[in-house]
């Protein structure tokens, strides 16, 4: 029996991708052979990869004046690759706190250059986005780093600042593919596979043609995105069967509607969950108003004892990997693109069902 997985990462894949997945792992099309097994050099491969790319930027909008890296690493390795290839003119970047990882992303850049946290919530637990006062920007930074949806504390940005041009870098891991953005407002978007994409392994880097080409001297080879943006993400062996099932869910996605699509069902599926936790008597979600994001759902009861036997039950009852993250403690909901409605419907059931024996 399948169970409703709401990890935040890895996380589930739609069942239709896992199945044509299945269907085609002994032999890809007439090739003979998995694409697991496929030479990366291959004709066959060749026509996969480009394939892949051509689909995210159609689902994405994805302007011509963009590049699209298919790399390893993880969003981790963003932290350094980031600062390495875009700080670069006046060594100086802009970012904003709004949990573990953007502050690790900020720890990692401040080893290149000089950074400045112009705005954090770390005072509320990053249990909102804090107002960034425009006139604290620096207007000579050379970029301006924001982590878009914060995946362990459920926050997401809902509008951008004016940066006067400093070009945008977004950390969108837990939420590319959940709704449409406007990738022009961005210079660089960076996001791990592993939540809304595919398996782990893959990072995608959307990067504007200008940011590209002046990497520090000190930039490892594999850290340079001019070397694999000149070689199509070819320059080693990338992370192949991963793009490939990258390429399954943007099937996938297209044919539910498409990124609007996503965002209605995932708009839908959050105010579920937001809705029984706002009218409960013994849960709570631990962030409030316009801040709520649609796709990481953290709540709490309020006590540890009662929030392990949640956990425990709730996995009995096939619904798995709720414990939120030991920095918030509780419960937490990842309802991305693959969780069903059916799966929120259920656990709101159970929420229900847990506070009528509990309270």
């Amino acid at each position: 029996m399948r169970v409703y997985n709401f990890s935040a990462g890895p996380a589930m894949l739609p069942e239709e991708v896992l199945k044509r997945a299945a269907d085609e792992m002994l032999e890809y099309g007439e090739s003979g052979q998995s694409v697991m097994e496929m030479s990366h050099r291959s004709k066959e491969y060749g026509e996969i990869i480009n394939s892949v790319e051509a689909k995210l930027r159609e689902l994405m909008a994805i302007p011509d004046n963009y590049k699209v890296l298919f790399l390893q690493g993880g969003a981790s390795s963003q932290f350094a690759m980031v600062p390495m290839n875009l700080m670069n003119k006046n060594n100086k970047a802009d970012y904003v706190i709004t949990g573990q990882w953007a502050n690790k992303a900020y720890q990692e850049a401040s080893r290149y250059g000089k950074c400045t946290a112009v705005a954090s919530s770390k005072n509320k637990v990053f249990s909102y986005i804090p107002e960034i006062d425009e006139a604290k920007l620096d207007p000579e930074a050379d970029y301006f780093h924001i982590c878009y949806n914060n995946t362990i504390y459920g926050t997401r940005f809902t509008s951008l600042p004016d940066t006067k041009g400093v070009p945008i870098v977004a950390d969108m891991s837990s939420c590319i593919l959940s709704e449409p953005v406007d990738v022009s407002k961005f210079g660089l978007i960076y996001a791990g596979a592993q939540k809304n994409m595919g398996p782990a392994g893959l990072t995608v880097v959307i990067i504007r043609e200008d940011l590209i080409g002046n990497a520090m001297d000190i930039t490892p080879t594999m850290f340079n995105y001019q070397i694999h943006a000149d070689n199509g993400s070819m320059y080693n062996t990338p992370p192949t069967y991963g793009i490939y099932i990258l390429g399954l869910v943007l099937d996938w996605v297209k044919e539910k509607g498409g990124l609007e699509a996503m965002k209605e069902i995932n708009e839908k599926k959050a105010g579920l969950l937001y809705d029984c936790l706002d009218n409960s008597k013994l849960f709570k979600a631990t962030v409030s108003g316009k801040d709520r994001s649609i796709m990481n759902i953290p709540f709490v009861t309020g006590s540890d004892e009662l929030d392990a036997k949640f956990v425990k039950e709730a996995k009995a009852a096939g619904l798995i990997n709720i414990k939120g993250h030991r920095t918030v403690g509780g419960m937490r909901a990842s309802i991305y693109n693959a969780m069903p409605y059916e799966g929120v419907e259920k656990l709101v059931e159970f929420i229900r069902k847990f506070e009528a024996e509990n309270v």
